[in-house]
């Protein structure tokens, strides 16, 4: 099954917007899809995103759905606009273990200047997938404003 793809320009931006946070650098997190109103992120297993019984971090991983959110909401705000949170909440379900976890965010509601995602990150081990987190988030739609 194919998964929709954003059209070049969007993923773009968004992948040149993803590029400039220092956070998901600092991580090592990288964009694994951009589709209109979804974006996933992954961020592979390593010592430095764990906490002290080898789970990933509870910080790692809502960072990443966090901005697996916003920008799936950036692809559908328009291309002279900028993209912040403005709240989200995320319940852990489990421990957060396996290869690597991939947050997906998926637009619920795209509007003027606000809209509502859905936050789920999965663990990721030798293919098989387990969710470990969920949530919702806001985001604002900053006009004329661009990425720079």
């Amino acid at each position: 099954m194919q998964q929709e793809q954003a059209s070049p320009e969007v993923q773009a931006r968004v992948q040149a917007s993803f590029e400039r946070q220092g956070l998901m650098g600092h991580l090592g997190a990288r964009i694994a899809h951009i589709a209109p109103g979804r974006v996933h992120i992954v961020l592979p297993c390593r010592p430095e995103v764990t906490q002290q019984n080898g789970y990933f971090h509870a910080g790692a991983t809502s960072a990443i759905a966090d901005s697996a959110g916003g920008y799936a909401a950036f692809t559908l705000f328009p291309e002279n606009s900028s993209v912040l949170t403005v709240e989200y909440k995320i319940n852990l379900l489990a421990p957060a273990g396996g290869d690597h976890i991939e947050a997906v965010g998926a637009v619920v509601k795209s509007g003027r200047t606000l809209t509502v995602c859905q936050l789920e990150v999965f663990g990721v081990q030798s293919g098989q997938r387990s969710l470990v987190a969920t949530g919702q988030q806001t985001l604002i739609c900053v006009n004329a404003r661009p990425e720079e």
